[in-house]
C-alpha cells in the first residue's frame, strides 16, 4: 500500500505559500491506518521504549494508538497551560518568537525509555525541544518517529536523536 495515497495536499493552509499535508484521509481509511501504525510500531520497538511521548496535538493522534498497539505507557507535551497539577516547562525559540511545552512532573520516572512521536516533521524545532525537556526531567530519549518527514527542510538535522518517518518527501 502507498500511504502517499492518503495524504491531502492543502495549497496555502494556514498561510499563503504553505503546502500543509494532511494526514486526515490516512486516519479515515482503516487500512492505511492500520498499516502506518504497524510500520511505526516496527521502526519504534528496536529503541525498546517503557513509553510513548506524544506532541501536541496530532502526535497525540500517532503516539496515543501506537502505545496502546504496543502495550506500552502514552504521555503528552503539551504547550504551557494545558496540563494539570506540577508541569517541568521548557521554552525554545521560534523563527519569529518562542514557545514553551511542557509535560507533567512525574510522568516519567527518571531513566525510563522514550520515543517521541508526532504526525510530521519540518524543521525539527519542536520535537528538538521536546527531546530536551525530556532530557530535563531524566528520559532517556531513544529516537522519534514520524508519519510524514518533509526531508528538503532538513529537520533531522537539528535532531540528536534517530528518526523514523512512514513517508518522506523530498520536495
Amino acid at each position: 500500500m502507498n500511504l502517499k495515497d492518503h495524504i491531502g495536499h492543502v495549497p496555502d493552509f494556514p498561510k499563503p505559500g504553505i503546502l500543509f499535508y494532511d494526514i486526515s484521509p490516512l486516519l479515515a481509511h482503516p487500512a492505511a491506518w492500520k498499516a502506518t501504525v504497524e510500520l511505526l510500531a516496527g521502526a519504534v520497538s528496536s529503541h525498546k521504549p517503557d513509553v510513548l511521548a506524544g506532541i501536541e496535538s496530532r502526535g497525540f493522534l500517532v503516539a496515543a494508538p501506537l502505545a496502546l498497539y504496543m502495550g506500552l505507557g502514552f504521555i503528552m507535551v503539551r504547550k504551557r497551560g494545558k496540563l494539570p497539577g506540577p508541569t517541568q516547562p521548557y521554552t525554545y525559540d521560534l523563527e519569529y518568537g518562542s514557545d514553551t511545552i511542557e509535560v507533567q512532573k512525574g510522568a516519567i520516572q527518571p531513566g525510563q525509555r522514550v520515543v517521541l512521536l508526532d504526525d510530521l516533521l519540518a524543521t525539527g524545532g519542536t520535537l528538538a525541544a521536546a527531546t530536551e525537556l525530556l532530557r530535563d526531567v531524566g528520559a532517556d530519549v531513544r529516537g522519534a518517529a514520524c508519519i510524514i518527514e518533509l526531508a528538503f527542510l532538513k529537520g533531522r538535522d537539528r535532531l540528536s536523536i534517530p528518526i523514523d518517518s512512514a513517508i518522506s518527501y523530498d520536495s
